[in-house]
C-alpha cells in the first residue's frame, strides 16, 4: 500500500501569514505546492486517496479570530473557521437565514457538521468518481477527457446544466444557499480584501477547467457577508439526497423570496447538485416576480429553471426530480408552509 507523501506542517499566525506560506510554495507549472488546513474534511480524503502530495500543509487554525459570528442591521458576517454545525444551530441564523441554517444541517453528520468549516465547505473539490480515482487523469486533473461525458460512462450524479469540457456537479450545500441569499464573498492574501458575489466566486469548467472558484493559488475565502433580509422576505433550501443519514445532493434547490398580499416582489432560485457551479435560475425567477403566487405560477417557473438541460446517458431523471424540489422550495418560500404532497 502506497504511504502519505510526508509535508511539512506550518501553523498561520494569521491570514497574511497563511497566503505568505502559500505564495512562497508557488512554482513553475505546479502552482498547488502548498495546501490550506481549515476543518480538513476534504483535505485529508484527498491527501490520504492520493490524489493531492502537497510539500507545506498551513494550518489556518491556528490564526486568533476566524471563528467568529457577527450579526448586525448590515446583514450576517461568518469568519471562513466558523464551523458548519454553528451555522446550522445559531437561532439569528436560522431565523433570518434560514436556507443557508437549512443547507448547513444537511451537510454530512454530525460529527462531520462539527469539525468542518464554511470556508472549507465553499471551496471543496469535486467528488465524482473519476476525479477521486487516482489512477484517472481526468479535464480535473490535468487531462483531455471527462470520462463520464461518455456515453458508456458512469454519470447518474453527473450535471445537466453547465457542463463541459468537466461534468462535475459542486458539492457544496452552503454554495448553493449564500448564492441564493446574495452573499459576497470576501478573500485575498491577507491585506486588504476584495469583494465578490457569491454567484462569480464559483466558475464553470468552461472558464477554469482545473478549478471551482476565482481564488488564486496564494488567496484565501476571508469572511462571507449576507445582506440583511428584505421585510417579507422568507428563504428555504430543499435536498434530495440518496441516504438520509448523510449524502451529497443528487439535486437540490434554494429560494428567497420578498412575499407581500401574496405576490412575490423580489426572488432568487438556484440549483444546487445539478451543475458544476451552484446555478442560478434568472427565467424561473422571471417567471414569478411580480405576480401573486400559485401553484401554476409555481410549475412555470420549474420548467423554466431546467431550460437548457443536456443529461448524460445515466441522469435523465434529475430533470423531473429537480422540477418538483423547484415547485415546492417556492411554495414553502412564498407561503411559509410546506405543500402537502410529497416531494418525490
Amino acid at each position: 500500500m502506497k504511504g502519505m507523501k510526508a509535508f511539512e506542517y506550518v501553523n498561520a499566525r494569521d491570514l497574511a501569514h497563511a497566503s505568505q506560506v502559500l505564495g512562497a510554495n508557488l512554482q513553475g507549472d505546479n502552482p498547488q505546492r502548498a495546501k490550506l488546513l481549515a476543518g480538513g474534511i476534504d483535505l485529508l480524503t484527498e491527501l490520504k486517496d492520493h490524489l493531492i502530495a502537497p510539500d507545506t500543509v498551513v494550518n489556518l487554525k491556528s490564526a486568533k479570530g476566524l471563528d467568529q459570528i457577527k450579526v448586525d442591521r448590515q446583514g450576517l458576517t461568518l469568519g471562513p473557521l466558523v464551523t458548519i454545525a454553528t451555522i446550522a444551530h445559531y437561532p439569528q441564523i436560522r431565523r433570518e437565514y434560514t436556507a443557508l441554517a437549512e443547507a448547513a444541517e444537511s451537510v454530512g453528520s454530525p460529527q462531520i457538521r462539527n469539525v468542518g468549516t464554511i470556508g472549507g465547505n465553499l471551496c471543496q473539490r469535486p467528488r465524482c468518481w473519476y476525479y477521486r480515482d487516482e489512477t484517472i487523469i481526468c479535464v480535473k486533473k490535468g487531462g483531455n477527457k471527462c470520462y463520464a461525458a461518455d456515453p458508456e460512462g458512469s454519470n447518474k450524479y453527473n450535471a445537466i446544466l453547465g457542463g463541459a469540457p468537466s461534468y462535475i456537479v459542486h458539492p457544496s450545500d452552503c454554495a448553493t444557499a449564500l448564492v441564493a441569499l446574495g452573499a459576497i464573498i470576501r478573500y485575498g492574501t491577507g491585506g486588504k480584501a476584495k469583494e465578490v458575489p457569491a454567484e462569480e466566486f464559483f466558475v464553470l469548467p468552461a472558464l477554469r477547467p482545473r478549478n471551482e472558484n476565482i481564488l488564486q493559488a496564494n488567496e484565501l475565502v476571508q469572511a462571507i457577508f449576507v445582506p440583511a433580509p428584505k421585510s417579507g422576505t422568507r428563504s428555504t433550501y430543499l435536498k434530495f439526497r440518496e441516504r438520509d443519514s448523510m449524502d451529497w445532493a443528487v439535486s437540490a434547490v434554494a429560494v428567497a423570496a420578498q412575499v407581500a398580499g401574496g405576490t412575490v416582489h423580489d426572488v432568487r432560485i438556484v440549483l444546487g447538485g445539478v451543475a458544476p457551479k451552484p446555478w442560478r435560475a434568472p427565467e424561473a425567477e422571471a417567471a414569478v416576480k411580480g405576480k401573486a403566487f400559485s401553484r401554476a405560477i409555481a410549475n412555470q417557473a420549474a420548467d423554466a429553471a431546467l431550460t437548457g438541460a443536456k443529461p448524460l446517458s445515466q441522469n435523465a431523471y434529475k430533470v423531473p426530480l429537480t422540477k418538483v424540489l423547484v415547485r415546492r422550495a417556492l411554495e414553502v418560500a412564498a407561503t411559509g408552509k410546506l405543500p402537502v404532497t410529497p416531494a418525490v
